[in-house]
């Protein structure tokens, strides 16, 4: 039988509120910025949280996970492609997506801002891009925010 302190969903992480207009943001490229929450840096050992903020007409390369991915909207309209298939999705609309299955999301409206909230099933998240192959962890993409990008 395992003792649940050595199991990771009952490892100490320390009781925390994260506020995402006072955290610091990194540029995603293309109009997109995301703002990590839940990660490493504040004790995660199980999965990861942030949100991506789209600006009007903005989107995020196709792309794949090596983890299980859920996404809800919290702001405005998308376009969310999983697998070769376009859906229309809004406030409070959630996807899943399992590892693997390639997928992007992109605002909606020319104008309007767009923003989602993400979770994966695992800290040690990878992104692959579906056009180059190229491979990066999630949260190394992190260390790329700037001072200048903070709250915006």
């Amino acid at each position: 039988m395992n003792n649940a302190a050595d199991d990771p969903c009952f490892t100490a992480f320390p009781p925390s509120v994260l506020r995402p207009a006072e955290l610091t943001s990194f540029a995603r490229g293309g109009g997109a910025r995301t703002i990590p929450l839940v990660t490493r840096a504040v004790g995660a050992e199980v999965f990861l949280t942030g949100q991506t903020l789209f600006e009007g007409g903005a989107g995020i390369a196709l792309h794949t996970h090596n983890c299980p991915e859920s996404v809800t909207i919290l702001e405005g309209d998308a376009l969310v492609e999983i697998d070769g298939t376009e859906h229309r999705v809004t406030r409070f609309d959630t996807t899943y997506v399992p590892a693997g299955v390639p997928h992007r999301f992109r605002n909606a409206s020319g104008t309007a801002p767009m923003r989602i909230l993400w979770i994966y099933a695992s800290v040690d998240a990878t992104r692959t891009l579906v056009e180059t192959g190229v491979t990066a962890r999630v949260d190394a993409e992190h260390g790329k925010a700037t001072a200048e990008s903070r709250g915006r």
